[in-house]
């Protein structure tokens, strides 16, 4: 508690009866000597009455409401704008003063931003400092003139550092806020490279959709929430420091920088964090928040806009990952990054995808899907099914409906994969489980990390494991197609425009087409229908299904 005697307070209640020509002043009287100056009238904070100067409003809140506001800030470690906040607190809530003593070290209640704004007008409180309102009771004696006025102006240059310091950080969040609301772009002005990634020459405003669908918390959100998908880059970086110690590391469409924060904790010297969507605003102060900011520069603008300040990166870490791994085609930004900055020996992470296939006999829901237009309310409405079978569904997938083993249809290594090679053509099988009919083909993706590792990591998106954000993406058929166990299904998948695909079942040797239907580019996920003009880079997901059996 904060302990002030009479003399402590002598110039609230006397005159002072000092000698002018003592050098030997107390320190204590000084400092209260010093905040008197040019007082004016200060409001308690717990109740109606008006006190002629902040030391006897300390004290009176002391001795009336037992609450000695130097313990307070001690207790807590409150800086200017933690003090701050707590006087407007107090003061607009009327909070009791028995509570104060006895909050817990945290959550406070006063941390919200809007308590930085004053309660009262020119409030002689929100003049103090605290570290100076702390310096007043434990004060030393000080002897001499000199040494007295050395210490008056060490306390004075510590004061304008920490001036300095609110007012870079101000100025800052100044400057993030303008550029909010202006609707400017960081580093606007940059130089493209002549890279042969075609994602380079995109507008602007192509991506706006893209973008903006990212700017809203809620999907990131669940991107965290997916343990799956985060523990595992989690695990990755933690298990591995190795990788990443005293190494530069690159961020492409980081999000709320969290994985740039796992590398920074990992051991990463620098981590660069880029990103269009607005979100980039909260990672800046998430980082600042996690006091990582002298590691993690954020940086807003597409990959492909901006210029980076090195030269080069050793680590290119980003989840670019879509539904069906290519939907969004954000791996063409992550290869523009590896093509530009990527250094001699430096790797991208996640190095290897798969992309898998396997049959699905799931009769209830083709029924609710598509044998459900036969018979509306005794009407015939089977010609819907044109426009229901072509889209593909996101969707969780039973692992008991499977009545296939799962082919990978396609590998990619990110360190070497060029945009080229991401349209591509697939010769495979698929061996039949059960007997039964096949009423879709699921597609799903695997995730690893591998290159350089000591301790290697991997997640599946597929339906025997633990269920991703990313779910499965469902292909359905027209009509079911009666399958056996052990027979074999091979099929070729090829590309089509804009990265859709289609694919030929083939079983036995007559070549007889038994179904046949397009998907064109359109993705259904849960209820809501997403039409592939309407998504960034109009890619990857449309297929068609040519069965051929005995």
């Amino acid at each position: 508690m904060l302990n002030l005697t009479v003399a402590d307070v002598a110039a609230e209640e006397m005159p002072d009866l000092s000698d002018g020509d003592d050098e030997d002043m107390d320190g204590d009287g000084e400092q209260w000597q010093w905040m008197e100056e040019d007082s004016q009238p200060v409001s308690c904070l717990f109740c109606e009455r008006l006190l002629k100067s902040v030391p006897a409003t300390l004290q009176h809140c002391q001795s009336e409401h037992q609450v000695s506001l130097v313990d307070v800030i001690r207790k807590h470690g409150l800086d200017d704008y933690g003090y701050i906040k707590m006087i407007n607190f107090i003061r607009s809530t009327k909070f009791d003063a028995s509570c104060l003593p006895v909050l817990p070290d945290a959550p406070l209640p006063w941390e919200s931003e809007e308590f930085l704004r004053p309660v009262l007008q020119d409030d002689p409180l929100l003049q103090m400092d605290p570290e100076e309102l702390c310096g007043t009771e434990e004060a030393p004696t000080v002897t001499g003139t000199q040494s007295a006025l050395l210490q008056r102006a060490t306390a004075a240059e510590e004061r304008a550092q920490r001036s300095e310091e609110a007012l870079s950080r101000a100025m800052d969040d100044l400057h993030k806020l303008k550029l909010l609301a202006q609707g400017l772009v960081l580093n606007a002005e940059t130089g493209k490279t002549g890279n042969l990634s075609s994602v380079s020459e995109l507008r602007e405003d192509e991506d706006e959709a893209y973008f903006g669908s990212y700017s809203h918390y809620g999907i990131h959100e669940e991107m965290l929430k997916d343990k799956v998908r985060t523990e595992s880059y989690r695990d990755f970086m933690y298990r591995n420091p190795e990788v990443f110690k005293d190494k530069v590391v690159l961020d492409v469409g980081c999000g709320t920088g969290i994985l740039s924060m796992f590398a920074a904790r990992a051991g990463a010297k620098k981590v660069f964090a880029v990103d269009q969507s607005e979100i980039i605003y909260q990672a800046m102060d998430i980082v600042r928040c996690n006091k990582l900011e002298d590691k993690i520069t954020l940086i807003k603008g597409r990959i492909e806009d901006i210029k980076l300040p090195v030269e080069k990166v050793d680590i290119i870490i980003s989840e670019w990952m879509g539904y069906f791994l290519l939907f969004e085609s954000m791996l063409d930004s992550v290869l523009y990054a590896r093509d530009l900055y990527l250094a001699d020996g430096g790797s991208v992470y996640p190095d290897l995808c798969n992309i898998s296939l396997a049959a699905v006999g799931d009769t209830q829901k083709h029924e609710d899907r598509i044998a459900f237009w036969d018979d509306v309310y005794d009407f015939n409405m089977s010609c819907m099914k044109k426009a229901v079978v072509p889209e593909a569904v996101v969707e969780v997938v039973r692992a008991e409906t499977l009545i296939s083993e799962p082919a990978v249809i396609q590998t990619i290594d990110c360190n070497t994969v060029c945009l080229s090679e991401l349209e591509f053509s697939s010769d495979f099988c698929l061996r039949m489980t059960k007997t039964t009919d096949c009423t879709a083909v699921v597609g799903y993706f695997d995730i690893f990390f591998e290159r350089g590792c000591s301790n290697k990591v991997m997640f599946s998106t597929g339906p025997q494991v633990t269920k991703t954000h990313w779910k499965q993406t469902v292909f359905l058929l027209e009509k079911p197609i009666s399958v056996q166990a052990g027979r074999w299904w091979c099929r070729h998948w090829e590309p089509r425009q804009g990265r859709s695909s289609r694919a030929k079942l083939l079983c036995g040797k007559t070549g007889k087409i038994l179904d046949h239907c397009w998907s064109p580019l359109n993705f259904k996920t849960g209820n809501k229908h997403t039409p592939y003009n309407k998504i960034r880079r109009q890619t990857t997901g449309g297929c068609c299904f040519k069965i051929v059996m005995d």
